[in-house]
């Protein structure tokens, strides 16, 4: 089939991808000169296992090009992405004015039948106003379709093409028969393709990521309880974990979540509520327990300095908001460093994919305090502790001579609960982590 993905970010990239590697031909638009040049040079501009290759080959074998003319790209192409950022406004809104002004061009551009695709994560009723917006420039017939992606970072590849499910949202069936034949090789295994209106579809989206989102706080609000009754977040996780009415995943305490999907989807599905005259009193307790737990550490950090921290030096791993890839948007790496840095402490930091995507999102003064350093061992040397912000495979199992070795004191605040508690004790570390006993070996803390 002849598609066009008009956006190639996290979303549009990965989209585009994997429907060309299963056949089609793809044309990629993008208004970015810089980032159309890295495509067409090959080059992945984000990290995502497993998407290189099949970029490479996608572009090698002709079933992939990139334009910054969008016109070209409608007049070549049957079904229309949309994969175009729609970023929160200061009242948790969702800015909508790039779907709706590459709407609007479309309807000026199209002479024929297209299908176009909201993939972009959007308010319900959105698939209504891109409808509005073209036909506001045309008489040609057309179908609009919400089609949300429910790609984890990290896995986006595998959960594209072998979705659990895949959701359309329309009205029309000759729109839905398009898209029942796009989607048919992904789905060979018997998952389903869910058709349903547009609007279901588009809530469909904010519905899951709200549930992830509150699945993962209460389980921090569990943690939290357990530090102060005594009790093993990880047992309890296990206990309940177990049961099929709430599985296994989306348990593990931590401190808190980020990336682009769940606060920005969060605050927008609690925008959504309140122009409509609803409170969303769990989605509203969700934000401000996630803010709070993000910070959770450094008040433990305080705590056993005894309120100062002035001078200390502290080691991070980790700087994504997740592993296995370098988005850092809403990472709790960022709000740590930066109360580390208000507080007067120093930080050496590591992390395996965020060397150029961190100190943008922090900026150039908080990123002109922090000491980057190129492996995780040159993180523990001289500090006075360890703080563990990302779960990377390569820090489950380091080598703990270096704890000792090179830091001033063994000290560990561990936001990932990487490490068995017992280990700790044995190594004589001073471990502490989320939910669970701390390992405390009662040293007099030493003078920063």
């Amino acid at each position: 089939m002849k598609i066009a993905v008009v956006g190639t970010g996290y979303v549009g990239l990965v989209t585009g991808t994997c429907f060309a590697d299963s056949g089609n031909n793809v044309i990629c638009v993008d208004n970015n000169p810089k980032k159309l040049a890295q495509l067409r040079e090959g080059e992945v501009p984000i990290y995502e296992p497993g998407l290189e290759t099949l970029f490479k080959r996608a572009i090698r074998e002709k079933r992939m090009s990139f334009t910054d003319n969008l016109a070209d790209a409608v007049a070549a192409s049957d079904i229309l992405f949309l994969c175009l950022p729609t970023p929160p406004g200061a009242d948790g809104q969702a800015d909508l004015s790039a779907v709706l002004n590459v709407a609007a061009q479309i309807g000026d551009l199209i002479t024929e039948y297209k299908v176009i695709v909201n993939k972009s994560t959007v308010p319900v009723g959105t698939a209504d106003r891109v409808r509005e917006a073209i036909q506001a420039h045309t008489d040609v017939p057309f179908d609009v379709v919400s089609n949300p992606e429910f790609l984890r970072e990290g896995a986006a590849v595998n959960d594209f093409q072998k979705p659990e499910r895949v959701v359309i949202g329309t009205s029309s069936e000759r729109a839905a028969e398009v898209m029942r034949e796009l989607y048919e090789p992904f789905v060979r295994s018997g998952n389903p393709i869910i058709i349903m209106d547009e609007r279901s579809s588009e809530m469909t989206k904010y519905a899951a990521n709200g549930f992830l989102a509150t699945k993962i706080t209460f389980m921090n609000e569990i943690a939290n309880l357990c530090e102060r009754l005594g009790a093993d977040v990880d047992n309890v996780r296990r206990g309940i974990g177990t049961d099929s009415r709430i599985g296994k995943r989306f348990l593990f305490a931590g401190i808190g979540f980020g990336g682009s999907c769940f606060p920005k989807d969060v605050q927008a599905l609690h925008y959504t509520a309140r122009e409509n005259d609803y409170d969303f009193r769990i989605l509203g307790a969700v934000q401000d327990v996630n803010d709070a737990q993000k910070l959770s550490i450094v008040e433990k950090v305080k705590k056993y300095y005894n309120g100062d921290v002035k001078g200390r030096t502290f080691g991070i791993w980790g700087l994504t908001f997740k592993p296995e890839t370098d988005d850092v948007r809403e990472a709790p790496a960022i709000y740590i460093i930066k109360a580390l840095i208000e507080l007067g402490a120093k930080v050496k930091a590591y992390d395996p994919e965020a060397h150029e995507t961190f100190p943008a999102a922090v900026g150039q003064e908080v990123s002109s305090k922090i000491d980057y350093v190129q492996d995780q061992t040159s993180a523990l040397r001289d500090v006075d502790a360890l703080i563990i912000c990302t779960e990377w495979n390569e820090f489950r199992r380091p080598d703990f001579e270096n704890f000792q070795k090179l830091m001033k004191a063994p000290v560990i605040f561990d936001g990932r609960n990487l490490y068995d508690l017992d280990r700790m004790e044995d190594l004589n570390i001073t471990y502490f982590s989320v939910g669970r006993r701390t390992v405390h070996l009662n040293r007099k803390v030493a003078d920063a």
